[in-house]
């Protein structure tokens, strides 16, 4: 069965069922990363693209979100994902539950802001 969806939208089919059903992935919270590009002006646009791809990414595994990310993106304990923003200058911490289909935020900072937190641990 093949599931058509706007750009805006993401569908994927429930095998067992024959169905589709939409599929969004929520990103916790934005408004963290407004309030960093506020303060650093020059993130507002990498984050944003950031915002934007995970907004409408359907990862499964973690290699799909090596896929889509490549070498911008690693990964450390408790499902957490670091990844480089802005040519490494910015790096932002986020949690990922692949079964609520949840992004959240941890923690964005500059380069020297990173050094100083434990990632597993924001």
């Amino acid at each position: 069965m093949t599931c058509h969806s706007t750009s805006a939208e993401q569908s994927a089919v429930v095998p067992e069922l024959g169905t589709c059903y939409l599929v969004f992935v929520q990103i916790i919270a934005r408004r963290t990363l407004k309030l960093f590009w506020q303060k650093h002006p020059q993130a507002e646009t990498p984050l944003r693209v950031w915002y934007a791809l995970v907004d409408r990414a359907s990862w499964t595994t973690p290699a799909d979100v090596k896929r889509q990310f490549g070498a911008t993106v690693d990964f450390v304990a408790d499902n957490r994902l670091v990844f480089d923003i802005s040519g490494n200058k910015y790096r932002l911490v986020v949690h990922v539950s692949s079964r609520f289909r949840r992004v959240l935020v941890k923690f964005i900072g500059t380069h020297a802001d990173y050094d100083r937190i434990d990632p597993e641990a924001v």
